[in-house]
């Protein structure tokens, strides 16, 4: 078959754990984006998701650290975070070790990707499922970019891993959904937290929306890291998925979100 969805969002904790401090207007744009986010994603009718994601040191440590990795397990489990402090229950979610496998085999011929029998899903996919799969129903692949401990990725190289993720899901007769997640610019754990660049954030967004893939490769990380901080490198995730569809986005969502500490985004992306 090949790729049949693609979207990105924002994968912040606070979205959760801090709903009640937001600006109910903003909070309830992004609530209602993300639900729109659903219907579209369910409505491709996938049988598998891959959620493209930069995991926070739950699974994967300086002492080894992929750049790039997929996930083979039958099953997850998360939060890893605690539920009552995420305001998400614990849940178990089901994987595809068989496509998981087929997947990689196929990536391989391009990118070097590590894989996991195992993974303990962090807020950077917990999130995004707890609103786009409420009934934990959706079959899941994770991916990660290592997107927090330099060297980091260069950038050309998260759009061949992008790529890679297409050519695959071409190469297998199922339907795959592609979710990126990450955040624009954010300063996470820092005394700047709850900071957010939106003219940077906005910008970064139109280079995303017309697929105008020499503009998203154009960053350094020095650059990056001085305009939209640390969590500005999950910019990786996006350009990923860019990379796999193809074609133009439509932005269904952007709020700057102080109390989350992110522009909270929600957007999809035509595959071509």
């Amino acid at each position: 078959m090949s790729l049949v969805f693609t979207g990105i969002c924002s994968h912040a904790p606070g979205i959760t754990a801090r709903a009640d401090l937001a600006p109910p207007e903003q909070r309830d744009a992004f609530y209602a984006a993300m639900d729109g986010l659903r219907r579209d994603l369910a409505a491709s009718k996938p049988d598998a998701v891959i959620i493209v994601a930069a995991e926070h040191f739950a699974n994967f440590f300086m002492n080894n650290m992929p750049a790039y990795a997929i996930g083979m397990g039958a099953n997850y489990s998360g939060p890893i975070e605690d539920p009552d402090w995420l305001k998400i229950p614990l849940r178990k979610q089901a994987g595809a070790p068989d496509l998981g496998k087929r997947l990689v085999s196929e990536m391989l011929h391009t990118v070097d990707v590590a894989y996991c029998e195992e993974w303990q899903f962090d807020h950077g996919i917990i999130v995004p499922l707890h609103l786009l799969d409420p009934d934990n129903e959706m079959t899941v692949i994770p991916a990660n970019i290592n997107c927090q401990g330099p060297p980091l990725t260069p950038l050309h190289r998260a759009w061949a891993f992008g790529e890679a993720i297409r050519r695959a899901a071409d190469a297998v007769p199922e339907r795959i959904a592609l979710i990126a997640t990450g955040g624009i610019s954010h300063w996470p754990a820092t005394p700047d937290s709850g900071r957010i660049n939106e003219a940077w954030d906005r910008d970064f967004l139109d280079r995303w929306l017309a697929n105008d893939k020499d503009r998203l490769l154009a960053y350094t990380d020095a650059e990056t890291y001085r305009d939209a901080g640390q969590g500005g490198f999950e910019i990786r995730t996006f350009i990923a998925a860019a990379a796999a569809a193809g074609g133009k986005g439509t932005l269904h969502c952007c709020e700057p979100i102080p109390v989350f500490a992110v522009s909270c985004t929600a957007a999809t992306m035509e595959i071509v």
